[in-house]
């Protein structure tokens, strides 16, 4: 029989018989964790509970750091079965197992998990979310991996195969289709929003893209692997297997819970073979989160979402937004065009893709295979008795001169495109042939945005920053003594990252007549910013910095998504 590690750890609370008692008794009433009930009912932030509850019940407590400390034991207790169980194997430093769980009062957990061990080990007791977080941090690189273990059990993906319901692709018991299978499963579990698959001298790199940020996932050996997997991707999407020199684009679809999930796929060559970037567009989840959208909801602060709703709801003219890629730009339009969209007016769209779905609203997908490009469906949306207009993106010369003659002609005019701020808008359309008076006639305002990670409120903690990183961001010492420095150390809210969520940012150019004057002149973007300020516009980094100032995000991050003054 295995023992149990009493190992109490130092706590100035424990609870009495009559607290837990009482507290089993409401769980069985609602039918929750018992757990979960006493920490409720304790008001006790999760370090404090952890440690009453283990010194009450002599467990040895188990922290984020003392989890981190130890290695996993997966070849013992797998990681299908320790996220099913919510418990975790770890080796000591030493050799000896040891068994974390976070609720101590499963019977059932208690007797499998004595039962389930080999050999003596000892017990500790974890949060639940410290453990959820400690899990979701290595299944990243174990869940698709399970797919090539020699020998090893294939039940995880199958579940995970089936769960997804793939109407695209026969049934296969191949390591190729597993393996493709376990990342699309992972990935849709993880909510990325892209999947990268990447061959390399060794054999095959999978990385997501979560939160704006590539995340490596698993990396598999074999340069043989790595092109199966390609021509696999190939196959669902109904691509050229046989073409291996140039970029290629499809689409496959897969069913997920009963709902359809789109995956848009760019095939691109590289020295060491092809490398596949897999864009997910679950149109119905998208959607469902898009119905009530408003644009506050997205994060800007109250000056700019002022700014911006107020572009939205002027009569005529051209709305624009600009940034890279993945900075929001679809949403904040599909927010402001949700806002607006009150049964009066005729909205029409042309995009590519259509992402968001909305009632009320036509909606038309380009297809330039069969000659639906931007600008020819934009003449025929003004044939169309419109009263607002989105354009997807502006691409082409073509489709800036319709949009901005759109706008001129009594309609307004909501579209995207690709500049890094406002300034660098306004050389995108001259060098696009769009005549300056024209373009100041129509537009009534750009807004650059992009999307900064916020620090996980439930982790995140007071810290120092560092004298070189202050300077490396061009903060004063001065400046920095008036900021409140917070980062997250990580958790089971944010999966062990720090950050939980993301917030919009936007720079907000409204023309006024000097910026008009100045634009038609062609006077240089010096005098246009000078111009700008003047006028209110406040710039992405000083909004950024702010956001540092108050806590709600790192410099570190800031510094990765704007451009250090």
């Amino acid at each position: 029989m295995n023992a149990t590690v009493s190992l109490p750890t130092p706590a100035l609370l424990r609870f009495t018989p009559a607290q837990v008692h009482a507290a089993g008794v409401t769980a069985g009433e609602v039918r929750r964790p018992w757990v979960e009930i006493l920490q409720e009912q304790s008001g006790l932030p999760q370090g404090e509970f952890v440690r009453a509850l283990a010194t009450t019940l002599h467990y040895r407590v188990a922290a984020m750091e003392d989890l981190r400390r130890m290695a996993p034991a997966f070849d013992v207790l797998p990681f299908a079965e320790a996220s099913d169980r919510h418990c975790l194997a770890l080796r000591e430093d030493s050799g000896a197992l040891v068994l974390a769980i976070g609720d101590p009062f499963d019977g059932e957990l208690l007797a499998w998990g004595g039962q389930r061990l080999p050999g003596a080990f000892g017990w500790c007791l974890a949060h639940p979310a410290d453990l959820a977080a400690y899990l979701a941090s290595h299944e990243k690189s174990l869940h698709a991996m399970d797919a090539l273990l020699a020998g090893g059990s294939d039940e995880s993906v199958r579940c995970a195969a089936a769960d997804l319901s793939l109407r695209t692709i026969s049934e296969d018991s191949s390591p190729v289709v597993k393996l493709v299978h376990s990342t699309v499963y992972d990935a849709l579990k993880a909510a990325a929003s892209d999947i990268h698959l990447e061959s390399t001298s060794a054999g095959l790199s999978i990385r997501y893209r979560i939160d704006g940020v590539l995340t490596t996932m698993g990396s598999f050996a074999g340069l043989e692997l790595a092109e199966q997997v390609i021509s696999r991707i190939k196959i669902m999407s109904e691509l050229d297997i046989s073409e291996r020199r140039v970029p290629q684009d499809g689409r496959f679809q897969v069913s997920v819970n009963g709902h359809e999930v789109d995956f848009r796929v760019s095939i691109m060559p590289s020295i060491f073979g092809e490398d596949a970037v897999l864009r997910i567009l679950d149109k119905q989840t998208l959607s469902d989160q898009i119905k009530g959208l408003r644009l506050e909801y997205l994060g800007f602060d109250d000056t700019t979402l002022l700014q911006v709703r107020k572009l939205a709801r002027e009569a005529y003219g051209m709305l624009l937004v600009t940034g890279p890629t993945g900075s929001g730009k679809t949403t904040t339009l599909y927010a402001a065009i949700t806002e607006i969209n009150h049964g009066q007016d005729k909205i029409v769209t042309i995009e590519d893709p259509v992402e968001y779905q909305l009632a009320g609203v036509l909606q038309i997908p380009v297809n330039e295979k069969k000659g639906l490009t931007f600008a020819r469906g934009l003449r025929s949306i003004l044939r169309h008795d419109p009263d607002k207009i989105m354009v997807g993106e502006i691409r082409d010369a073509e489709t800036a001169q319709i949009a901005v003659q759109s706008a001129l002609t009594g309609h307004l005019v909501f579209t995207t495109v690709h500049a890094n701020s406002v300034f660098d808008v306004i050389g995108r359309f001259i060098h696009m042939g769009v005549d300056p008076y024209s373009f100041v006639s129509a537009m009534n305002g750009i807004v650059a945005q992009r999307l900064l990670r916020v620090s996980c409120p439930h982790c995140a903690e007071p810290e120092t920053c560092d004298p070189a990183l202050l300077a490396e961001s061009s903060i004063s010492a001065e400046q920095a003594r008036g900021m409140q420095f917070r980062s997250g150390r990580g958790c089971g809210h944010c999966r062990g990252t720090g950050f939980k969520g993301r917030r919009a940012i936007g720079e907000v150019l409204l023309l006024n007549d000097e910026i008009r004057e100045a634009i038609v002149a062609r006077q240089p973007i010096r005098v246009i910013r000078e111009a700008a300020t003047r006028n209110g516009t406040r710039f992405l980094r000083d909004i950024a910095v702010g956001m540092v100032g108050r806590g709600e995000t790192t410099l570190r991050e800031i510094n990765r998504v704007t451009l250090v003054a």
